[in-house]
């Protein structure tokens, strides 16, 4: 991750495993400036600090700028950057992936675990779904239509999402002596959170996930019930937990478009 919130160390009574988002972002000023012919938006946040800074996310173009820089000044930095802004927004959406088929039909690609599988949908008496390498396989009583099949699926992602988290949140947190509050959560900026009170939310996205990435995040808020910060003590926990985390930590930076 380039510029993640779990890579800034730093003591607070809620962490947060994000992609790029930082938790502390205010929500700034939306602008619009044309840069090499293209309408770019972005976000404008008056921050106390000498310089101005862009960053390029998941959810767009953000820029930092002291209260007494004018807007004229801000978008002629911009326009210095622009073909470097352009480009990276472009890489941004290439990423994105659906976390959901847009037509909930035959030949429609879901994810699962980290694999696109062809969804199957066949008529039946009562509503069972089945993976395999290759397929997911639906037979629903109402198969023709798109939002019960939908909202089958749905459920039955997050139901597998809880059994897939549940049983490593168990595994690490013995290891550590804790007992946290666990809940599924449907968060649009970050993988897991945990808090001082000893609850975790995992996004059920996670089944979305090779199972190793979703090993990983599910680590990383394990340790927070002991570390609740980004020190190198932190990071150490982690790695006992989960040896080489860190090259799961940078792998996990390519699949963040599932938050949109």
């Amino acid at each position: 991750m380039s510029r993640s919130a779990a890579e800034r160390p730093r003591a607070s009574p809620r962490t947060a495993l994000h992609p790029t988002v930082d938790d502390t972002r205010q929500l700034g000023q939306l602008r619009q400036i044309k840069l090499v012919g293209h309408d770019v938006d972005y976000r404008l946040i008056r921050a106390h600090r000498r310089s101005i800074g862009m960053e390029v996310h998941l959810e767009g173009l953000t820029v930092r700028a002291p209260r007494w820089v004018t807007i004229r000044d801000i978008e002629l930095a911009l326009s210095e950057r622009a073909e470097w802004i352009v480009k990276t927004l472009a890489e941004w959406r290439a990423r994105r992936r659906d976390v959901m088929p847009r037509e909930w039909k035959s030949g429609a690609s879901i994810l699962y675990r980290g694999r696109d599988l062809a969804l199957e949908l066949f008529p039946a008496r009562r509503a069972t779904i089945v993976a395999d390498l290759f397929h997911l396989t639906v037979a629903h009583p109402t198969v023709h239509d798109e939002r019960e099949v939908a909202a089958s699926v749905g459920h039955w992602l997050k139901e597998e999402a809880w059994q897939l988290v549940a049983a490593r949140v168990a595994q690490y947190a013995a290891r550590l002596r804790v007992q946290p509050t666990v809940r599924l959560s449907n968060a649009k900026s970050e993988w897991g959170s945990c808090n001082a009170k000893g609850d975790i939310r995992l996004n059920w996205r996670l089944v979305q996930l090779p199972p190793a990435l979703a090993e990983y995040v599910v680590a990383h808020e394990v340790a927070h019930l002991v570390e609740l910060n980004h020190s190198t003590r932190f990071w150490s926990l982690v790695e006992s937990l989960l040896p080489g985390h860190d090259a799961l930590k940078r792998e996990l930076d390519d699949w963040t478009a599932l938050l949109v």
